[in-house]
C-alpha cells in the first residue's frame, strides 16, 4: 500500500511528515500557520506569497507582516515573487537573515495583477529569464532554495518538465508542481500525470499539489505520480485537520500492511461538532491576541470555511457577518456553540430518562 512518505530531506532541512501547507494569499499568515502546526501532522509551513520589491522597501508594512513568524513555526519557508533577478536575490538574503529555513520562488500565482507585472505564472513564458532568477537567488543564499510552479501557461504551452530540469541544473533543492495551467486557474481537474513526468525527469525532490481533499487523495497522488511529498492548499482552511488525518491514515496503512489483514475501514479522526467549536474559538482568539489590524475581516473570511458541515452553520455565518468587531464575533461563536452543546446534553438526558424503565423491567 502506497503512503505519503514519513519524511523528506530538502537540503539540510528535514520535513517530517512529508506534507506541506501551500502558500495562500490572505490565508497563511502567522496565526493560521501556528494554528495548523498546533493541530499536528504538517511537516512544512509556508508564508503568504510576498513581493520581493516590497521586502526591499523599508516602509512596506504588508511585506513585513507577511514575513513575521515565531520560533514554534520551524521549519518554515518564505515564498517570494518578482521578476528582477537582483531584487529577488537581495530579498532572498533578507529572508535568510530573518531566520527562515527555506526560500521559495512563486511561479504559480494566476492572478491578473501579479501576471501583469511579470510575476507568478506570468514568467512561465520566459524560461531563460526564470533561469537568470534561479542563478541569482541560488548564488545569494545558503539556505535551501525551491520553486513552486504551474504546468504551463495553457495546454499548448506545457513547460513543467523543462522548467524542473532548469531548476535542478541551477542548484535548486526541490520543486513543487501545482498540476494545473495558468489558464485553468483553480478550475477543472489537476493533472497528476504532469507531476509524474516531472518526477521522472529530475533527481531532486518533487512535491505534488492539486486536488488533495482527503487522506485517500494524498496517498493516491503519491501512488500515481511517485512524488516525494504532498502540498495542500484550499482544503486546509475548510478542514484544518487534513494534515493530522493524513498522518493517522498513513500510520494505519503501514500497521495494517504489517498484519497482512484486509481492513474495510481505514482509520483517521473525523472532527466532531465540539471539535469544530474548539477549533473556531481557538483560531478566533489567536487572531485577537495577535492584534492584527484586520482581525474581524479575517474572522468573516474564515467563517464560511470553518462552519462547513456545522448544523445551523448558515445562521452562525449570518451572525458573524453582521457583527461589528472581533470580540463581538467571538461572542456570537461562543453563544452559538454553547447553545448547541447544551441542547445536545439535554437531548442525551431525555433519551436516558426514556430508556430507564427498560433497564428496570
Amino acid at each position: 500500500m502506497t503512503v505519503v512518505p514519513a519524511s523528506l530531506q530538502i537540503g539540510a532541512v528535514n520535513i517530517a511528515p512529508a506534507t506541506v501547507l501551500a502558500p495562500m494569499a490572505g490565508v497563511t499568515d502567522t496565526v493560521f500557520r501556528r494554528f495548523i502546526r498546533n493541530l499536528g501532522g504538517c511537516g512544512l509551513i509556508m508564508t503568504e506569497f510576498t513581493s520581493a520589491d516590497g521586502v526591499l522597501r523599508a516602509k512596506d508594512k504588508k511585506a513585513k507582516r507577511y514575513l513575521h513568524f515565531y520560533e514554534d513555526e520551524h521549519p518554515i519557508s518564505a515564498q517570494l515573487f518578482g521578476s528582477d533577478p537582483q531584487v529577488m536575490a537581495e530579498a532572498a538574503r533578507i529572508v535568510e537573515d530573518l531566520g527562515f529555513d527555506l526560500v521559495d520562488l512563486n511561479l504559480g500565482c494566476p492572478a491578473k495583477k501579479v501576471v501583469k507585472c511579470n510575476g507568478g505564472s506570468g514568467l512561465l513564458r520566459d524560461l531563460p529569464h526564470i533561469s537568470r532568477i534561479f542563478e541569482a537567488v541560488r548564488a545569494a543564499v545558503k539556505i535551501p532554495f525551491t520553486v513552486k510552479f504551474r504546468a504551463g501557461w495553457n495546454d499548448e504551452e506545457i513547460v513543467c518538465v523543462e522548467l524542473a530540469k532548469i531548476a535542478e541544473a541551477s542548484g535548486l533543492c526541490a520543486v513543487a508542481l501545482h498540476a494545473r495551467t495558468r489558464e485553468q486557474g483553480y478550475s477543472g481537474n489537476a493533472r497528476w500525470e504532469w507531476i509524474a513526468a516531472v518526477k521522472n525527469a529530475v533527481k531532486i525532490p518533487v512535491i505534488g499539489n492539486g486536488d488533495i481533499r482527503s487522506p485517500e487523495d494524498a496517498c493516491a497522488m503519491v501512488a500515481m505520480a511517485g512524488c516525494d511529498a504532498v502540498m495542500i492548499g484550499r482544503t486546509a482552511p475548510s478542514n484544518p485537520w487534513i494534515f493530522r488525518q493524513i498522518e493517522q491514515y498513513c500510520a494505519f496503512l503501514r500497521d495494517d500492511a504489517g498484519t497482512g489483514l484486509q481492513t474495510l475501514a481505514p482509520f483517521y479522526d473525523e472532527p466532531t461538532e465540539a471539535d469544530r467549536y474548539q477549533m473556531i474559538r481557538t483560531y478566533f482568539r489567536m487572531l485577537i491576541e495577535e492584534e492584527l489590524p484586520d482581525a474581524s475581516g479575517k474572522m468573516k473570511q474564515f467563517a464560511s470555511w470553518f462552519t462547513h458541515g456545522v448544523p445551523g452553520g448558515a445562521g452562525l455565518r449570518k451572525a458573524i457577518y453582521e457583527s461589528k468587531s472581533a470580540p463581538e464575533i467571538l461572542g456570537r461563536v461562543e453563544d452559538f456553540f454553547n447553545s448547541r452543546l447544551l441542547d445536545g446534553v439535554k437531548a442525551e438526558a431525555d433519551t436516558l430518562q426514556v430508556a430507564d424503565p427498560q433497564f428496570c423491567s
